[in-house]
């Protein structure tokens, strides 16, 4: 038994009782008195070295900081907490790394989850991290869940595995995740909602292919995201199936609009054999495809058919009008919201909730069929 077993015996004697699931356990209960006990100082001095003051020795202060960090203590400043409510707060994390902001889906995703959450008598507070793998960036994460500013939170554009969010749901935090697909991972205060991108991306393939073309390349986006790589194995799968070559240079990458320009401009530059369609991973990239087909005086779609997937609302109105795949949108964003919140009014279920919603083929103008 160490030093802070003996200053809170409760703590061994039984779980905290926090709408979890049995085995899943958050230290919530460790003060700065105790923070001050177990480092050997003064309660004061606990307090200079959290406000960052600069009268505390250098010693003094990295002793202080080990016993914060070992018990993942955060001062809890919401008087309404220590008073014993909950608080109806959803934490929305909105990792930008990849300047996903950029799209026009992404204040659709925003304004969605804030929406449904007010419906249901919750507030949203949004952060949007540029990078979630610096230190800095992850002790404020972490800071906001164990000071419970925040009932639950919801990450949107973070990796399939990101450390940070494994941590939280390790530490017994109702997490929800929108694109997460990590085998064998059940937690209960893991909620994870996702497109079927790769059936999706099987049938962007069979509708070309109906459409009798043989040569059909892809743009994706980052391989570090689920629904890419479900993309990516959906299309190979696809491909595969129906005996046709992916030449390498027909495989590329790029983000959002200007991604889609500058995959489709290099390949149109450097070489002299290109596909007769392409499968983009979503109709932002789709959009920047067509533009710079269109700068190489290439027609869509009477020189190359282009599908995409997401189905924005500029799609029915570009030109020409996009041909790619709708999701319920509504439902998706309006289901995690709703998930985490029930998870937090009523404690979790006995394992991870795990949704996959399809998508519709929405047929316009952007893709034709080729003369045998």
């Amino acid at each position: 038994m160490n030093r802070y077993d003996k200053l809170n015996p409760r703590i061994n004697a039984r779980p905290q009782k926090t709408g979890m699931a049995d085995g899943i356990l958050r230290n919530l209960d460790i003060k700065s008195k105790e923070i001050a006990e177990i480092a050997g100082v003064s309660r004061s001095t606990v307090s200079r070295v959290i406000n960052n003051y600069p009268n505390v020795p250098a010693k003094t202060r990295e002793k202080v900081m080990r016993v914060i960090e070992q018990y993942n203590y955060f001062p809890n400043i919401s008087a309404q907490i220590l008073a014993g409510k909950k608080t109806k707060t959803l934490g929305l994390f909105f990792i930008d790394q990849s300047h996903f902001s950029e799209d026009s889906s992404a204040n659709l995703l925003i304004t969605g989850i804030i929406e449904s959450a007010s419906i249901l008598g919750y507030n949203v507070l949004a952060y949007i991290i540029r990078d979630l793998s610096t230190a800095e960036n992850m002790k404020n994460v972490k800071e906001v869940f164990y000071q419970e500013r925040i009932a639950g939170g919801i990450f949107i554009g973070a990796e399939n595995h990101e450390p940070i969010v494994e941590e939280l749901i390790a530490g017994g935090f109702i997490v929800g995740i929108l694109d997460q697909v990590l085998p064998g991972r059940s937690e209960p205060n893991r909620i994870v909602y996702n497109l079927d991108n790769e059936g999706a991306a099987m049938q962007a393939v069979d509708y070309l292919v109906r459409l009798n073309h043989t040569k059909i390349g892809i743009i994706n986006s980052t391989m570090s995201r689920a629904s890419a790589s479900f993309k990516f194995k959906g299309f190979m799968n696809r491909m595969q199936h129906h005996g046709l070559e992916v030449k390498k240079h027909w495989i590329m990458h790029g983000q959002y609009e200007s991604g889609g320009y500058e995959a489709m401009d290099n390949l149109i530059r450097n070489s002299t054999d290109l596909p007769t369609a392409i499968f983009a991973a979503n109709d932002s990239i789709a959009f920047g495809a067509i533009r710079a087909a269109n700068d190489h005086q290439l027609k869509v779609p009477d020189d190359i058919s282009i599908i995409g997937i997401n189905d924005q609302k500029l799609s029915a109105y570009y030109k020409p009008a996009l041909t790619t795949f709708r999701s319920n949108f509504k439902e998706f964003i309006s289901g995690i919201t709703t998930s985490v919140i029930e998870a937090v009014e009523n404690g979790v279920a006995n394992e991870s909730i795990k949704v996959t919603l399809d998508l519709e083929l929405i047929e316009r103008e952007s893709c034709r069929r080729v003369e045998a």
